[in-house]
């Protein structure tokens, strides 16, 4: 109980929030974030509560670094096991073997790094 009472003290810089704002964001509207391709292959992006559990998840990797503070890779590589049962893929995308896998890669290549 305690680690939890640190982790949610582990300090994120508002670059950072924004950061994972835009990831979850890319996730809803795809070609705004210039990936247009990924339009018709998503059915459905990631929940404002994605945002949330994304940003508590980066100060848990962090935490388990030993660090006090989230640096934009904690987000990075934490962001596929949190997004990836929150984007719902199209009949077209899996037709085309696509998967969320491949999305999130592509939306965090795409979304500019704090």
């Amino acid at each position: 109980m305690r680690a939890r009472d640190v982790v949610r003290e582990v300090y994120m810089d508002e670059k950072i929030e924004n950061y994972i704002l835009n990831i979850v964001f890319a996730s809803r509207n795809p070609e705004k974030y210039g990936l247009p391709a990924f339009k018709n292959m998503i059915s459905y992006g990631a929940s404002p509560r994605a945002s949330i559990n994304l940003a508590l998840a980066a100060k848990a990797f962090a935490f388990i670094r030993r660090r006090g503070y989230v640096i934009p890779e904690d987000v990075r590589a934490i962001c596929p096991d949190v997004m990836r049962h929150r984007i719902g893929l199209t009949y077209e995308a899996e037709a085309e073997n696509i998967n969320q896998d491949k999305i999130i890669a592509e939306i965090l290549n795409m979304v500019e790094v704090p």
